[in-house]
């Protein structure tokens, strides 16, 4: 049996939270990962056995899974091999994320066993959660992970009730795309990392807005700290965030 974490983590919160959940089972299961922000990969080459578990680790996106990462989860072959979904937001709220998470595992084969909803800092707002997951955070997750391990063990299948939407909300329309300043060295790290392949690699300095889905990973990246979003647009976020979000959200198990 192989415990494979299947993450889309741009900014490192998503997949921190999946490996803290792996760990629990590291006795029982080897490891392997496959990183859905990896353009170049053959999603659809990529085929799971029955015996096998799938942790499948997401942001939410203004409540929704972002679409690459429905695309790339849609491609690759479950084989009724069993999924823990885990969606990571950033204490906003996520909405129908896990819904269509579940719906889109089951239709890429897999037999959906748990689902989590897991609280990480905000990609865009750095201010809002951050130091999430904190120790109670990481406490929490370990004992849900030791929960849905004796589910796996006791050999039961019935499917969680996930919390959500048919049809799920609308996606939000155009994000914010960051932007070089005058501190890039055109090093090209970003453009190698965006997971859509927005940025010119010869002149990272420009970026497609229509490929962009304002994930924030260039941001993150950048050794130089020189890729940004505008100024007015981010005060305002976190304005707007600083509201919504001032009262602390727990992690939450659905088994």
């Amino acid at each position: 049996m192989t415990c494979y974490i299947v993450s889309f983590s741009p900014t490192g919160g998503t997949e921190a939270i999946a490996n803290l959940l792996a760990r629990t089972w590291k006795d029982e299961c080897g490891s392997q990962t496959v990183d859905l922000t990896d353009p170049k990969t053959d999603f659809k080459r990529i085929s799971f056995a029955k015996e096998d578990i799938a942790l499948i680790a997401v942001p939410s996106f203004g409540g929704r899974v972002p679409q690459t990462a429905v695309d790339r989860i849609a491609a690759l072959q479950g084989n009724g091999a069993k999924a823990v979904l885990i969606c990571v937001y950033g204490n906003r709220a996520y909405e129908d994320t896990l819904v269509e998470l579940e719906d889109t595992a089951c239709e890429a084969g897999f037999q959906v066993t748990a689902a989590i909803a897991a609280v990480a800092r905000h990609s865009i707002a750095r201010n809002i959660a951050a130091g999430r997951p904190d120790k109670a955070d990481q406490k929490v997750l370990t004992d849900f992970g030791k929960q849905i391990r004796e589910k796996l063990v006791s050999g039961e299948t019935k499917a969680p009730s996930i919390p959500g939407n048919r049809p799920y909300k609308s996606r939000g329309g155009k994000g914010m795309v960051p932007a070089a300043t005058e501190n890039c060295i055109r090093c090209g790290q970003c453009a190698s990392l965006c997971p859509v392949e927005a940025i010119d690699l010869d002149h990272p300095q420009n970026t497609d807005s229509e490929r962009c889905i304002s994930c924030m990973r260039c941001v993150s990246v950048c050794p130089r700290f020189a890729r940004k979003i505008d100024d007015e647009a981010l005060a305002n976020i976190s304005a707007m965030l600083g509201k919504v979000c001032a009262d602390r959200k727990e992690c939450e198990l659905y088994l």
